[in-house]
């Protein structure tokens, strides 16, 4: 072999022996145990639809009749405003990113003319035999994503029953004719 080679495999070699020896070294003095418990456990996106739909159901633990009981529509116009940016609800009011919801309690889930719902969305609507009932806005206002699996709604849902409760009733009053409010079970 001529020099060259041998002060490069030489080169190589001691490299390799000052970084090993490097590690070991820092290993050795700033060495932390793995902890006993994580910090936190993230859990994948779909890990509650397994459940099916026990989750949510927890979700809304008093039921939404008599939550209505005491909603203030006023009050639900302020939390609508979350939703304007993606929603119009004006009578003949166009779809924006969402689409209008003039009329939306009792209507056919993924039915309004004139936007496109995601698959999701249709899948969840059985064909339109599916309708925005009190309860069902109320599961999907709590969390849509967990609610309805796929859907294109990128909002992370209102946790606050009364900001839920008061914004269905305000949902209620956009119709011509107003949906009758469940009957509140004591």
């Amino acid at each position: 072999m001529n020099s060259y080679v041998n002060m490069g495999v030489g080169a190589l070699l001691g490299t390799v022996f000052v970084l090993m020896t490097v590690s070991i070294t820092s290993e050795g003095i700033f060495h932390s145990e793995k902890p006993e418990k994580e910090g936190f456990a993230i859990a994948a996106e779909g890990a509650g639809e397994a459940a099916g739909g026990a989750e949510t159901a927890t979700a809304a633990e008093t039921p939404i009749a008599t939550l209505l009981a005491s909603a203030d529509a006023k009050a639900g116009e302020a939390v609508f405003k979350k939703c304007t940016s993606c929603h119009d609800g004006s009578k003949g009011g166009p779809n924006k990113v969402g689409p209008n919801l003039f009329g939306v309690v009792e209507r056919p889930i993924a039915s309004h003319e004139g936007f496109g719902y995601s698959a999701a969305m249709k899948d969840f609507s059985q064909g339109g035999s599916v309708t925005w009932t009190f309860e069902n806005l109320n599961h999907f206002l709590t969390a849509p994503k967990k609610f309805i699996a796929g859907t294109a709604m990128g909002f992370a849902g209102i946790k606050k029953e009364d900001e839920r409760a008061n914004l269905l009733a305000y949902l209620r009053s956009l119709s011509d004719a107003p949906v009758a409010l469940p009957a509140a079970t004591n």
